[in-house]
């Protein structure tokens, strides 16, 4: 797929930091270094970044978040989110992405950035043979999947976002294989009609190694060039 095929505005020529730390980070430390890192990027004192990381088992509540969807609301920390949409997981096996990109430099357009996170999702289960895609009336990756009753779709990865000053916050969660029994403590993004589901779950055996090389090489083909700090 060639860049002008995908949104050729959002692509930059300046590398953006890649970092991928590694254990578990807590909700509440990612939000502060988050914050921290928008302020700068957006005052031009540090570079676009983007973060991988794994949380512990956690839901968050986005800015539209409906309490009635918080199925089981002592099962796991419950933390309010700035970003939009509504519930939605976080664990061990499920890649999360913090996007960190200066907007104003790349169309100033919400509705391409999120268009754009889209694409760099679907480009990414392309390298593991799947084939993401995009549902105008719900946020988010879905992918095609034969059930005991036919063909289903579930959704394999999450986008909620922010923008401060026009720097983005917030981002992705891709499910590699975390453990899907904990969706059921919400109503995952308000939608009851369909469920989630991961890599490992539609047969692959993927690891985070894996799926953070799909992600670069995504991100790159949408956005620019990466960096790895």
């Amino acid at each position: 797929m060639q860049r002008s095929e995908i949104r050729s505005e959002l692509w930059r020529p300046w590398p953006v930091a890649w970092e991928v730390s590694q254990g578990l980070v807590h909700y509440p430390d990612a939000v502060a270094r988050m914050d921290a890192e928008v302020a700068a990027i957006a005052k031009g004192d540090a570079p676009e970044r983007v973060w991988l990381l794994e949380h512990p088992p956690l839901y968050t509540a986005g800015t539209s978040a409906v309490q009635s969807d918080l199925v089981d609301p002592e099962r796991f920390p419950v933390y309010p989110s700035g970003r939009g949409g509504q519930f939605t997981y976080h664990g061990p096996g499920q890649r999360v992405a913090y996007v960190m990109l200066d907007l104003k430099r790349r169309g100033s357009d919400v509705r391409a950035f999120v268009a754009g996170l889209e694409d760099w999702i679907i480009g990414a289960l392309a390298e593991f043979g799947l084939r993401g895609e995009r549902r105008e009336d719900r946020v988010g990756v879905w992918v095609r999947h034969e059930t005991q009753n036919g063909e289903d779709e579930s959704k394999i990865a999450a986008i909620g976002i922010r923008v401060r000053h026009w720097v983005s916050l917030h981002g992705i969660s891709l499910n590699v294989a975390p453990e899907l029994s904990h969706f059921t403590g919400i109503v995952p993004c308000g939608v009851t009609e369909h469920g989630v589901t991961s890599l490992q779950a539609l047969g692959l055996a993927a690891t985070l190694e894996d799926a953070d090389r799909a992600l670069a090489k995504g991100f790159a083909r949408v956005f620019g060039p990466i960096t790895r700090s």
